[in-house]
Order: structure tokens, then sequence, then C-alpha cells
């Protein structure tokens, strides 16, 4: 990867050059040591309680349950009408707060403390007032997580992948004489086909300045990737995949696209945001499984989902930090996050790292699954697959009505005739709530028989 590492070096001395290079200079709100000290005293437990089940146990005011249900075709069946002034009560399957932290009493506790004192902090992007530190402690406990030598927040995992692409593409216009890059001179980034939409349309943002040529590879075919990669005579290649897909619930495979990269030296880009605090003795993610860490340049990730808070972040070298800094725009110009998210996000990773039973809590609902329907799933995210999109709303509708919070997943988020319940397991769920969702969902589908294969059918 020294040709990657010299490329970043250029475009930094480039950016120097023309007075461009960026950086961010805290605002102290708390003395550092006072922050350290709190975050050694954040307040962790041995197994779930009571608090837990708020974030998998949701209610509905009964007129806009009735609303929802009014846009979903009815098959048939009666509903039961209730009183519009009550609440409908519904087990929360469609989140993707993984872990159940978001509603953590250390969590809560940051939060509030930080508002209390600090109000939303200084309102800015972070190039400007809007970078604390507390920002500063949440980029280093990151950076930590993921085996990385430095981190970038962003306002959102959308952000963070944005701002990783413009400033990706920005490479070659910096390196190009007049700074518009030839043919060979531009990068050539190789993409799954299944991607998640921040990645699509950050890559879309370098297509539209002319800095890239753009490959899709077939969903985790390293043998189509090979041949993309062989057949590209561009120097500057970089691969970056989604480490667990959001709406199909599988994993890339990531011990292949090591060695593809030692083979072909390209820039490995990962997006961890399902994976993170999820998979990992401590929570790092599918890298930390492989232990491969030093094999990804790039891991990019979020805080909106097992974190249980809100944003994303970059964890990459110092210097690629410096130039997503520098040149990322969805970083540029965005106002930073506010300091009681920060806190409850730095809580929260103190939290996960503690509470090691979390982990073990929610691959045991995955299991739980497994063994009530015989299918094979490999993760929190179930994904059946219905195919038309009236099937799936009104599978969604049996699943409502049966007092379950699941949404169809329908176009655009997932290509025409391959609609679906996307289900999401959480570590706040119990057996029996996994007993009940199973009974609710054989209504709906034909789970295979103990000497069949692990193929589902659709009843609707």
């Amino acid at each position: 990867m020294a040709l990657w590492d010299q490329w970043v070096e250029a475009a930094l001395v480039k950016l120097a050059s023309k007075n461009l290079l960026r950086s961010t200079r805290p605002i102290s709100l708390t003395p550092a040591a006072a922050l350290h000290f709190a975050a050694d005293e954040v307040e962790t437990f041995d197994g779930p309680r009571q608090w837990d089940r708020s974030s998998v146990e949701v209610e509905m005011d009964e007129r806009a349950f009735r609303e929802w249900l009014s846009e979903l075709p009815d098959p048939g069946g009666e509903s039961i009408a209730k009183d519009e002034n009550v609440s409908r009560k519904l087990l929360l399957f469609s989140g993707n707060d993984y872990l159940g932290l978001s509603s953590h009493p250390a969590v809560r506790k940051a939060a509030a403390k930080a508002a209390q004192e600090h109000g939303m902090g200084p309102r800015g992007s972070a190039l400007i007032c809007g970078y604390s530190n507390y920002h500063m402690l949440l980029e280093a406990s990151l950076a930590e997580l993921k085996n990385k030598e430095d981190c970038l927040l962003c306002p959102t995992g959308f952000a963070a992948n944005v701002a990783f692409m413009s400033a990706l593409g920005s490479i070659c216009s910096l390196l190009a004489v007049g700074g518009r890059p030839s043919e060979d001179q531009k990068i050539a980034i190789f993409s799954d086909a299944l991607n998640h939409a921040s990645i699509i349309d950050g890559i879309r943002l370098v297509e539209r300045q002319q800095e890239a040529e753009v490959f899709v590879y077939r969903h985790r075919d390293m043998v189509h990737l090979n041949a993309l990669l062989s057949c590209c005579k561009m120097a500057k290649k970089v691969v970056i995949t989604d480490s667990l897909f959001s709406m199909d619930g599988d994993f890339a495979p990531i011990s292949d696209l090591v060695e593809l990269r030692k083979k072909h030296g390209f820039l490995l880009a990962i997006d961890d945001a399902h994976s993170t605090l999820v998979c990992g003795e401590n929570g790092g993610g599918l890298l930390e499984v492989y232990g491969c860490e030093s094999d990804v340049d790039i891991c990019i990730g979020t805080l909106s989902k097992a974190v249980g808070c809100l944003g994303g972040f970059v964890a990459c070298s110092n210097k690629w930090k410096q130039l997503i800094q520098s040149r990322g725009r969805s970083f540029i110009f965005s106002t930073s996050l506010p300091v009681p998210i920060v806190a409850a996000s730095h809580a929260s990773l103190v939290v996960a790292r503690k509470e090691k039973w979390r982990r073990t809590a929610i691959w045991s609902r995955v299991d739980d699954f497994n063994a009530l329907t015989r299918l094979n799933i490999t993760s929190p995210i179930i994904s059946l697959v219905i195919g038309s999109e009236k099937a799936a709303l009104c599978a969604s509708r049996h699943m409502l009505e049966s007092g379950f919070h699941i949404t169809a997943i329908r176009p655009p988020t997932v290509p025409p005739n391959s609609c679906r319940l996307r289900i999401t397991l959480s570590a706040a769920h119990t057996f029996e709530d996994i007993k009940k969702l199973v009974a609710a969902l054989s209504l709906c589908f034909v789970f295979p028989a103990a000497d069949q294969n692990a193929q589902i059918a659709s009843k609707l």
C-alpha cells in the first residue's frame, strides 16, 4: 500500500501549498481529567434490566395505527377495533438498536448531564467552532475500538461515506496537471452490487466530478471482482463494501478481500455500520473477528445502530483524516454533532465494552430464531423475501395486527420483485419474544421441515 500512502501524502502537500489544509481545534467544555473520570464511573450491569425493554417495546396512538393500516392492502380479514384514545402496544423488530443501549441508564445520564452543563454545545461545523474535547475523546475511543491510528466524526453514517468518497476523488484532481485528471489518472472504484445507498451516492459524486471510473461486481462474488481488477489498467484502485449488508443480512467475504488486496494492491474500505459492537470479542466489528484490522485501510461506521445514538465516523490513519477533513464535503459543510449526543455515544461505547453479555444475548437470539424456523440466518438481520409489493405489504399488515412493528421493504430500497420483511434482533429481546414472532410469521411463511433445505415459501 506504499503507493496509496505516497498519493495521499502528495495530495496533502498540494493542499498545504494552496493553504487549503484544514484541522479541528477543540473547544474545552469540561477539563479533560473530568471527562476521563466520568467515563471510568459509568455504571454497568451483569444482565438485562427493566429499562432494556423500552428499546424493543413501543406504543402508537390508535388513530395513527389505524391510518397506517389504511395504507396497507387488506387481505380480507376484519381488524379488531379499539378505542382511538388508547395506545397500541407493539414489539419492535424493525430497529437497529442491536444491543439495546439507547435506553441504558448510563447513556441517558451522560446525555442529560452534558445537556444540563453545556446545552447542545457550540453550533457550527467542526472546522469552525463545533468541535470540542467531548468530540476528541469520542474519536480517540472509536480509533481504539477499530484499532486505527485516528478517527473523524461525521454527522451521520451517510455523511461519513460521502465525506470519504469526496476526499478520495479529490486525490486525482489535486495531483493532475491543471486539476483535470486524464483517464489513466482517475481512480478505479470497485463496489459490491448491494452496497448501501450512502456508498452509491458518494460514488456518484466522485463520478460527477469526473474523478473516477466505477466497476460494480456481483454481490460477494470474488471471482468476478478478481476478473474486473485483473482487466483494469488504472493504477489507483479502491474496493469498497459493506461488512454486514443491511437488507440481506449476509457478510462480506473479508478473508477473500484481504487476499485480493495483497494480490492487486488496492485500497480497501469497509462500511462496518451493522457489525460494530455486534461482532467481535470487544465489539470491534467484523474486522476484529477476522483479525484483519491492519489489512483494511478505511473503516467507516455509525453511532446510530448498535451504539444507540446518532452520528457516523471514519476510522483511518492520521493522514487520511487530514485529507477527509480538508476535502470531505459532507463533513466540512455540516454542523457537528451536539455535545449531549457525543457524550451519550462515548458512554455507550464504555457500556458495550464492559457488558459483554449483550453480544452474547443477541447471538443467542439468532440461534433461537434458527432453531425455531430451521432457517440458516447468520446475523441479527433477517431478510424474508416475499416477492411482490402487495404480498410484502399484506405480510406487514398481518404482523402489525399481531402486535409486531415490522415494515415491508420495497423499491427503491430493494429491487422490484424482491420485496421483503426485514426483521432485526436485539439483545433486549427474549426467547419468548422470538417464539411469539415465529408463531406470527408462520401464518405468512412456510418454514422448512427438519429434513429440508433452509428455504422459506410465502403463503401470500
